[in-house]
């Protein structure tokens, strides 16, 4: 019978479409809790404040602390327990600016008071025996049920990956480079407010329990944590299903001790209403394994992802395989595809893959190195052969006939693309998309010579995302998804959908499925005076209105989000329907702000705060606006994303700008139709 039960469960998750049709969009994630499997007694119980302790412990195979505190406000600053040099943990009130990476500032108490459940782990670098790197992970006590209660609280380290549990649920973890040194005796102490101590070694075993967890809305989505974003995204459409793998990022590329410590999580849809979260993609296994951007393929059939081994970032590269890699391609003009567990004692760099076993989740690592490229683009042509695009550590373009016949160099003088690139098909035209700042077009079937640049000729395509990826699905749509980036590193997921125009160029629109649902308009004017300002103190909003022209080409629209209180950190998003331009730039009262640049015009996009796009496709007569407003206390801020007549979007990330009023200012332009509409909860 529960064998049964578990395999409808599974049928459920995979089809992603057995519940009843429904407005709103809803994404369906693993569950956070845990349960840690005790087979046998602790190698230390501490019952005394603190005692002299000489354990031996393979610190490769981990350990597990447990214990039960009753958190309180006795002191700012105080130690549930610690081993000397190895292990501390600790409670204490810190300031809006304490470890801005692990994001904290956002979960305040009711009362305003910041307060941190943190445990640092000591590791003994394996460069140098006189460095010892701490590893923190932490929570915010707000983020707990009763932050000033009982709690049990699990700190487990694997050898590889240092997590934080509370009451059975994880709230952070991290990656190691090296180890903690238990030699000889060591202070062990406990604090008054914490009952028995219990150290397991090795590491126990835990699994997941619990119901999934639910959220609203995929669109401007971040992982279920307070410091955790979306990295680089690679996107496929596969038998009926969306795939998005994303590079899951916690503290803004400075988990493993700022060598960013990021692998391929995984989430699918059937039919973009209701998305499931799957087991990690390539998850990290050895100390070693800091991964970066491939992109997913289909080859015979199967559902592959490449990606690239960024060793380098923790080895030097003479320690890796990349100079062997080099030294066996260069004499026989093909990459050697070996399997790297068997390769001495050079640790593995390059580029890999995994592959599904089902189709659509459970990959397995290959374990094979195919190529030095370190972040390689993978796809297949319509006859089915396999193409390359080297990025980071390499370049050209190159084929192969199978995965194990290693990679030959079509074009070593290929240069286009960027860190990151993806290679799309439409219609007449074939494109490529490089990271940040570039797209290229050619005519299909035409050589390498007749590729040419939109961006150069100042045909604005990128919106506000970094690193997008562009997959076609049904119905010959193409989406482009993405992170923004409102941390150093990362930041919420954003997907649009394609226009591609006659002449091959290509614009951007809210992809439909996935526009977050709302309730009735809360607010709705028929004319827009030409100065005009309305109080709105919803968060989460969608804002929509028409633009019509007085005469011909000209006229100018300004929409000015500001807070109650005045301009600091104000927004004004502007259309220059004379230029046919449209801009995001600083706030300013009773005027319009200043003109910004365009991308070729050195703008800078992906920096998603002032910048300008063209927008050549506009109606002559009248144009049609939506914003969505999402004010989100994760990001310190507000996201403004921008959709322009059906042909352009843009996106802003505004860091402390909480929207309390808008101001409209109009020149030769009337705004008619207006309807404010708050994201359901």
């Amino acid at each position: 019978m529960k064998r049964v039960i578990l395999f409808l469960v599974v049928a459920f998750l995979l089809s992603g479409c057995e519940r009843p049709a429904q407005e709103d969009v809803w994404v369906e994630l693993q569950s956070r809790q845990w349960e840690f499997e005790v087979a046998g007694q602790p190698v230390v119980r501490l019952d005394v404040p603190a005692a002299e302790q000489n354990v031996e412990v393979d610190a490769k195979q981990g350990f597990t602390v447990r214990f039960d505190a009753t958190l309180d406000k006795s002191s700012e600053q105080y130690s549930l327990f610690e081993i000397a040099d190895v292990l501390s943990v600790e409670v204490k009130r810190v300031g809006s600016d304490y470890n801005r990476a692990q994001n904290y500032k956002p979960y305040p108490l009711s009362d305003g008071s910041l307060w941190v459940l943190e445990a640092a782990l000591a590791l003994q670098s394996p460069f140098s025996q006189s460095v010892v790197n701490h590893l923190t992970v932490g929570v915010p006590l707000s983020l707990l049920t009763e932050p000033f209660a009982e709690h049990e609280i699990v700190l487990h380290f694997t050898g590889v990956e240092f997590s934080l549990f509370v009451d059975g649920k994880l709230y952070d973890n991290d990656f190691a480079i090296g180890y903690p040194s238990f030699a000889g005796s060591q202070q062990w102490r406990k604090g008054d407010v914490v009952a028995d101590v219990e150290f397991f070694a090795p590491a126990l075993d835990k699994k997941q329990v619990g119901e999934p967890l639910q959220q609203r809305n995929i669109q401007y989505w971040t992982p279920p944590y307070h410091n955790a974003w979306v990295g680089d995204v690679a996107t496929i459409y596969h038998k009926g299903r969306y795939h998005i793998f994303y590079l899951f990022d916690r503290r803004g590329h400075a988990s493993k001790l700022g060598r960013g410590g990021h692998y391929f999580e995984h989430i699918s849809t059937s039919d973009f209403k209701h998305w499931i979260e799957h087991p990690a993609a390539t998850p990290i296994e050895e100390q070693w394994e800091s991964f970066g951007t491939g992109t997913p393929f289909v080859y015979n059939d199967k559902l592959y992802l490449s990606y690239g081994l960024h060793t380098t970032r923790i080895y030097p590269r003479e320690k890796t395989t990349l100079p062997a890699m080099w030294q066996y391609l260069e004499q026989n003009g093909v990459s050697q595809v070996v399997d790297y567990r068997a390769i001495g004692d050079f640790v593995p760099a390059g580029s890999t893959y995994s592959v599904s076993d089902d189709g659509v989740t459970n990959f397995k690592k290959s374990y094979r190195l195919f190529h030095p490229c370190e972040n390689p683009s993978i796809y297949t042509t319509s006859e089915g052969e396999l193409r390359m695009l080297a990025n980071y550590g390499s370049r050209g373009s190159w084929s192969a006939e199978s995965l194990d016949s290693g990679w030959r160099c079509k074009n070593p003088d290929f240069l286009l693309g960027g860190d990151c690139t993806f290679f799309f098909e439409w219609g007449d035209y074939e494109y490529i998309i490089g990271g940040f700042r570039d797209l290229w077009c050619r005519r299909v079937g035409e050589g390498d010579d007749r590729w040419w640049s939109m961006t150069s000729e100042g045909r604005d395509f990128y919106n506000g995302l970094s690193v997008p990826a562009i997959s076609e699905i049904a119905d010959s749509r193409r989406l482009m998804a993405g992170w923004v980036k409102t941390q150093n590193w990362g930041g919420p997921l954003v997907i649009h959908e394609l226009v591609q125009h006659a002449d091959g160029q290509i614009g951007t629109k809210w992809l439909e499925e996935i526009v977050p649902a709302t309730d009735k308009p809360f607010m709705t004017c028929g004319e827009v005076a030409k100065s005009a300002t309305f109080d709105i103190v919803n968060k989460k909003y969608i804002l929509s209105f028409d633009v019509e022209l007085q005469s011909l080409h000209q006229g100018r629209v300004g929409v000015v989000f500001h807070s109650e209180n005045g301009y600091d950190n104000a927004c004004e998003w502007q259309l220059q329907l004379d230029r046919k331009r449209a801009q995001f730039s600083d706030g300013v009262a009773d005027s319009f702000a200043r003109d910004e640049r365009t991308l070729r015009e050195g703008g800078d996009v992906s920096g998603v705060r002032n910048y300008a796009i063209t927008t050549p496709w506009l109606n002559d007569k009248s144009v049609s606006v939506r914003v969505v407003v999402n004010g989100d206390e994760k990001l310190c801020g507000t996201l403004l994303d921008v959709e322009i007549d059906g042909s352009n979007t843009m996106i802003s990330y505004r860091p402390n700008l909480r929207v309390g009023k808008l101001s409209f200012n109009c020149e030769k332009a009337t705004v008619k139709n207006l309807r404010v509409a708050e994201f359901k909860e």
